[in-house]
């Protein structure tokens, strides 16, 4: 009898494995007979990392043995620093690709960017892509954030050219994939933008790279599917996903190259979704109680990366365009536009009747001030992202070349140029004691003979990772010291004359990171904290002496922008849009105004006005 049993069992439990295969099967095939099409994504390659390149070179190879793809999409962070030689030898790679192929850009190719995220575009063709296949519709967007630290963000001029996309396509029944390398959330500045757009469409899903898992989201109302990064990390080989369309579902699956395609991770329906009008949505309750008055306000179409100088009369300012820009300081119109070839992230400078500014076509160009035209230009070898100092009838610029030049304001001639710098250039040198100081992406900090450039003394910080750079801060002199805060959270003061640390401190509690200025008075160095906090360090003290704090209290906060002050007020600019008056002696709030949701460049601080921009091509004037 117990034998029987046995058998008994043994038999119903085979014959259930059976039926569950057979159902497996049944379920496959009807599956394969339903598919619309299949499509692979890719994310997270970081070609220029540890294994990137191999781990890529072998998800090619496997793509290109598979028979029923139709396409490829890469959705950001193609590389690991967003460098030429690591953008070519990605597109090198992918170029072995049999499939059609369809790329955006991620943080790591825009951020870190020698080229100011403009070689990206030229190796690949685009940032953005739009195609229909199969009776789909499919959208990529640029992710940011490009070359100054905060959240990311969807370049103004990928949102005006998806309104265009858009218009052209007016069938809002058409099912819609959105791809971008951030999810659609806070960790955008502007998803909102971006995801109103899309509820007014038949969006499906939304797919992004980034976190580099697997993973389900709801990004107000859209599915969010985040994929997998390609790199291997501790596994024996890297992966992807594919995704499978039927009539009425899509399918994720997770492939591993020369290993095979797992079981499908996600299902999801493929429907007409609903959205109510309850999602959150930035507060800009600060300005109705603000004392700060706006007198105009301009709106631009690309992104605005660069702060603001001004003659008195007129502002001038760039943008992601590739235009120099004059508006006129009373009324806000636009008096002149100049059109270079590339992205510009270089804040201008002026003097004398000229604008000196340096744009990612590997151009610094000397402009005049009244009508816009041109000077002078001289050509670099790569693209110029630094901002130039105009000093005594000369202009100090830095690029992505390595090399640091002094050029005539009048002529354009290079009176001299150093050529060793350390990675490339991107912020404003500080010119105090016959020297010119800066730092560089490549963790070199110099200090250069204002007449003949030459070194006068060089300092390491002692880090191997450029991540750490001392390269977005303005350097601060104060009491013959040179002041400098950096990513890995260092405050540091040197001796203006011999570069010898005078101290280095770290503390835990306040997280310094780039972004600084000088007091009105000389008497402190003002720092911004991660944690939103603005504290006041003394240039006398022979440690990080903090005697000053602010009542200032923001959420967490990245933007490298510099900070300005005049006697009456500290002005603070953040990650999100908020512009911040602090009382320099009582360091109370004496008033806020959010100009958008994007972060703030650094600002023009007058006696009688502020003027201040946000990466999504917001400009205000304000008086108090």
């Amino acid at each position: 009898m117990i034998i029987l049993k046995s058998i008994f069992v043994h038999t119903y439990l085979l014959m259930k494995r059976i039926f569950i295969a057979i159902a497996f099967i049944f379920s496959l095939s009807t599956v394969c007979a339903q598919t619309l099409f299949k499509f692979a994504q890719i994310t997270d390659t970081h070609v220029g990392g540890q294994t990137g390149e191999e781990d890529l070179r072998r998800t090619v190879k496997d793509l290109n043995q598979l028979k029923d793809i139709d396409f490829v999409i890469l959705s950001g962070d193609a590389t690991e620093f967003g460098a030429d030689h690591e953008l070519e030898l990605c597109k090198q790679i992918l170029s072995e690709l049999k499939l059609p192929l369809y790329v955006i850009p991620g943080n790591h190719d825009s951020n870190w960017s020698e080229s100011g995220a403009n070689s990206f575009r030229k190796v690949f063709g685009g940032e953005t892509f739009f195609f229909e296949h199969k009776g789909f519709q499919f959208v990529g967007t640029t992710s940011g954030p490009n070359m100054r630290m905060s959240p990311g963000q969807i370049p103004r001029e990928n949102i005006v050219w998806l309104d265009s996309i858009f218009k052209a396509h007016p069938d809002k029944d058409v099912p819609l994939i959105s791809i971008n390398h951030y999810p659609l959330d806070s960790s955008l500045n502007n998803w909102y933008e971006l995801v109103d757009r899309l509820h007014t469409r038949n969006i499906q899903f939304a797919l992004c790279g980034h976190g580099h898992i697997n993973k389900l989201y709801d990004w107000d109302g859209i599915p969010g599917i985040m994929g997998r990064s390609n790199l291997r990390a501790k596994a024996e080989v890297g992966g992807y996903n594919i995704i499978t369309l039927t009539k009425d579902s899509v399918f994720f699956q997770e492939r591993n190259p020369g290993v095979g395609t797992q079981e499908a991770w996600l299902k999801l329906p493929l429907r007409k979704l609903t959205f109510h009008k309850n999602y959150k949505r930035p507060d800009f309750s600060v300005n109705n109680t603000t004392k700060a008055r706006v007198v105009w306000e301009y709106i631009n179409d690309g992104d605005l990366g660069a702060g603001i100088s001004t003659d008195g009369k007129l502002a001038f300012t760039a943008n992601t365009i590739g235009e120099l820009f004059a508006l006129n300081i009373q009324s806000g119109k636009r008096a002149w536009v100049f059109k270079t070839g590339g992205k510009i992230y270089s804040t201008p400078a002026v003097a004398n009747g000229v604008v000196v500014v340096g744009s990612s076509d590997n151009h610094i160009y000397g402009v005049d001030s009244k009508t816009g035209k041109e000077i002078w230009r001289v050509k670099a070898n790569k693209a110029v992202l630094g901002s130039p100092n105009i000093y005594k009838g000369k202009a100090y610029i830095g690029a992505s070349d390595g090399i640091f030049r002094c050029i005539d304001l009048k002529t354009g001639r290079v009176i001299w140029s150093f050529d060793k710098v350390k990675g490339y250039v991107s912020t404003l040198p500080t010119i105090a004691d016959g020297k010119v100081i800066f730092g560089s992406w490549g963790n070199g900090f110099y200090a250069l003979d204002v007449h003949t450039g030459k070194v006068v003394w060089e300092w390491d910080n002692g880090h191997t990772n450029r991540m750490f750079s001392a390269a977005a801060c303005y350097p601060v002199v104060a009491n013959n010291r040179v002041f400098i805060v950096a990513p890995d959270r260092f405050m540091t003061a040197l001796d203006l004359k011999t570069g010898k640390v005078i101290w280095r401190e770290k503390k835990d509690t306040v997280r310094v990171r780039e972004s600084m200025g000088l007091s009105f008075d000389k008497k402190r160095v003002y720092a911004k904290t991660m944690d939103g906090e603005l504290i006041g360090v003394s240039v006398y003290a022979n440690s990080m002496d903090i005697e000053w704090k602010s009542k200032l209290k923001l959420p967490y906060e990245l933007a490298p922008s510099a900070i300005y002050s005049n006697k009456d007020v500290i002005i603070v600019p953040n990650n999100s849009g908020l512009v911040s008056a602090v009382n320099p002696v009582s360091g109370e709030v004496v008033w806020q105004y959010k100009i958008s949701n994007a972060l703030v460049n650094p600002p023009l601080v007058t006696k009688k006005y502020v003027i201040a921009s946000t990466m999504d091509g917001k400009i205000v004037k304000l008086t108090y």
